[in-house]
């Protein structure tokens, strides 16, 4: 019998070649495409290291970076920056490594346990990855990551918010969200807290769909409301 991070694996590769496909399917009523959703979550997060004043060359970890939809965005954004994308799906892996090989590592692991040292990091980022993970495992894995983390480094996790009606309504027709458990944002928050990082931060975003653009400046006052579509816990480990 499988153990369940190989169950995980066989899941993630059965849609790897179709993902962008099945993900843009379930987009239609926010009126954007798939691109926009993986590009704001890179200047999100690019905005937050910014803030912080890291280098320019900082080393950073795309865990459940999947087929590697992030990876274009961040070399935009951070062109300077070394970059490993980790995932349980070897086919993902597979098909990122493809296009992107020359500019990120692509590194799988057994989703228990990161195959790196401790301290690596300054920055991990994951997007839309802890739903699909068994909500037992979230604090063992919080710990892998916090152990990676640099000490001063930073972690920025995106989630959909349960809260939002057309959220769950996206994700429940999507066939590779079919096992998903959205996570509330408070609790993640507290995810974090407990693991031992601080200056914990939950913003929600997306409140407007793509006819509605144009309100999105409006976002920034919105961030405490927690009707946004998605939304970013993000945390320090203490230096």
């Amino acid at each position: 019998m499988k153990n369940k991070h190989q169950m995980e694996e066989a899941e993630f590769d059965k849609f790897a070649d179709e993902y962008n496909e099945l993900y843009q399917s379930v987009l239609g009523p926010s009126g954007e495409s798939a691109e926009f959703f993986a590009e704001y979550k890179i200047k999100d997060t690019v905005q937050l290291i910014n803030k912080y004043k890291y280098p320019a060359n900082l080393s950073i970890l795309d865990f459940g970076a999947g087929i590697g939809t992030s990876v274009p965005y961040f070399l935009k954004h951070l062109p300077d920056c070394k970059l490993t994308c980790l995932d349980v799906s070897r086919k993902s892996l597979d098909i990122g490594a493809s296009k992107f090989s020359k500019r990120a590592k692509f590194l799988h692991f057994d989703g228990k346990k990161i195959p790196l040292p401790d301290n690596t990091f300054d920055v991990v980022f994951t997007a839309c990855v802890f739903h699909h993970i068994p909500p037992e495992a979230h604090e063992s894995l919080i710990s892998e990551i916090y152990r990676i983390l640099k000490p001063g480094g930073i972690f920025v996790a995106f989630e959909h918010n349960p809260k939002n009606f057309l959220t769950v309504r996206a994700v429940n027709a999507c066939s590779f969200d079919e096992n998903a458990i959205l996570i509330q944002g408070k609790a993640f928050r507290s995810l974090l807290n407990n693991a031992g990082m601080r200056n914990e931060q939950l913003h929600y975003r997306i409140f407007f769909p793509g006819f509605l653009r144009l309100l999105r400046p409006l976002e920034s006052y919105l961030k405490w409301l927690p009707l946004g579509a998605q939304y970013y816990v993000y945390a320090e480990k203490p230096a």
